[in-house]
């Protein structure tokens, strides 16, 4: 239902919402799983559509342009990929217009369904969330941090387990 696209943006403003400081396009590009070159347009889609704030230099890289709070997974998903509902008949069949037969119907409140839930789910909904599965981590928790030269070093903390 989504494309890959949307499922990179996603992940991007997922990082960013954990992140405690701006985060270079190589450290996004290692936390996200989103390869370096098409990170870039992903990342242009989320600032046109003032989600994402970037900024070049030495201390420089992507922030969240609001808070976590203040942005919807719709927001996300419409910045990439706007969910396309159906109004009118796709087929142009005159007879039908915006009656739209069982089957365009289902398939719009099926949109209408997304739409509803991506509305309902904020960033930081994403970030409390009970669950033990956490947006972008593995069971050993994984972080991103940077080596002396700056470049993206993957660091994994192991949990002990509890008995």
């Amino acid at each position: 239902m989504l494309s890959q696209t949307t499922e990179y943006a996603l992940r991007v403003v997922a990082h960013l919402a954990s992140a405690k400081q701006a985060a270079t396009t190589h450290q996004i590009a290692v936390a996200t799983r989103v390869p370096e070159g098409y990170l870039a347009k992903v990342l242009q889609g989320l600032s046109r559509a003032g989600l994402v704030l970037s900024q070049r230099g030495l201390h420089g890289g992507s922030i969240l342009a609001r808070s976590p709070a203040e942005i919807t997974l719709y927001d996300v998903v419409q910045a990439i990929d706007p969910i396309q509902r159906i109004t009118t008949c796709p087929l142009g069949l005159k007879s039908h217009g915006t009656r739209l037969c069982a089957v365009h119907r289902r398939l719009d409140d099926a949109m209408e369904a997304a739409e509803k839930v991506f509305k309902g789910s904020t960033l930081a909904d994403m970030l409390d969330d009970p669950s033990p599965s956490k947006p972008l981590c593995d069971s050993d928790e994984q972080a991103v941090d940077s080596d002396a030269r700056g470049r993206a070093v993957r660091l994994t903390v192991r949990k002990k387990a509890v008995t």
